[in-house]
């Protein structure tokens, strides 16, 4: 049995209950459309048949989805990640039960030995679409006092919330813009960036969100409007961009 280190076995049961969602639907199929956009022609045309004709945007949310079947419970804890101030991914003791990092480290290594079974191999590619997406949130590489920041109570404009959820969905659903309409307004990134972006690995993705934290965490007095999501947005939609194309990078290694 791992020996945990004092407080963090506690800190693991408590964040079970983390909420799972990031980014909600409208971003999760925006990074899923962005990703279509990078693929190769030979990624797109396996994918067609991986997905049985259904589109990276709308495989995104299957995660999500499941989780009102029990069947599933055991995925819980790895739509996230803890990683505690002052400390690395490699320092910290592991969630004996998951998390995201290992659990996109392990989808990559199942889907390149293409022996899974076709049900396997669609169901690890819509776990794979849905987890580059919740990486990117930077609440879900969470530093473990306060459950991905859920348990941080704010109000949005005038709406109860926490501000997790702020970064989930209400961020993205007060600019009005369908998933469609978001992914199109991005600027397009030139092709060294693309190159950059896509060389990097898992563990640098959960860095970058661990390197936002200060910009998360700046919410004053919880009263968040304007200011913030004028401060903090841009971050939403880089870290929605950089997650389709890395998506699309690791979909082109397996199948392109």
């Amino acid at each position: 049995m791992i020996k945990m280190k004092k407080g963090l076995f506690t800190l693991l049961i408590i964040s079970c209950t983390i909420g799972a969602f990031a980014w909600g639907p409208t971003g999760h199929r925006t990074t899923g459309l962005v990703a279509e956009k990078y693929l190769s022609k030979k990624a797109k045309k396996a994918l067609l048949s991986v997905l049985n004709g259904q589109s990276l945007a709308m495989a995104s949310t299957w995660m999500d989805e499941i989780r009102a079947d029990s069947t599933y419970d055991y995925m819980s804890d790895w739509h996230w990640v803890t990683v505690v101030e002052r400390e690395t991914y490699d320092q910290n003791e592991k969630n004996p039960n998951g998390d995201v990092i290992q659990t996109i480290e392990r989808l990559m290594i199942a889907l390149k030995s293409k022996k899974l079974s076709k049900e396997a191999e669609t169901e690890s590619v819509k776990m794979l679409i849905h987890l580059v997406g919740d990486i990117h949130q930077p609440l879900h590489v969470g530093k473990g006092d306060d459950r991905g920041g859920n348990d941080i109570m704010v109000m949005w404009f005038r709406e109860d919330s926490n501000l997790h959820r702020v970064w989930d969905s209400q961020m993205i659903n007060d600019t009005r813009l369908s998933y469609t309409e978001l992914a199109e307004s991005f600027l397009k990134p030139d092709a060294a960036k693309v190159t950059a972006w896509q060389k990097e690995s898992v563990r640098e993705w959960a860095n970058e969100s661990i390197g936002f934290r200060q910009a998360v965490y700046d919410y004053g007095d919880g009263k968040l409007g304007y200011l913030y999501n004028y401060n903090n947005f841009h971050i939403v939609r880089l870290r929605l961009l950089q997650a389709g194309v890395r998506l699309a990078g690791l979909l082109n290694e397996i199948y392109g």
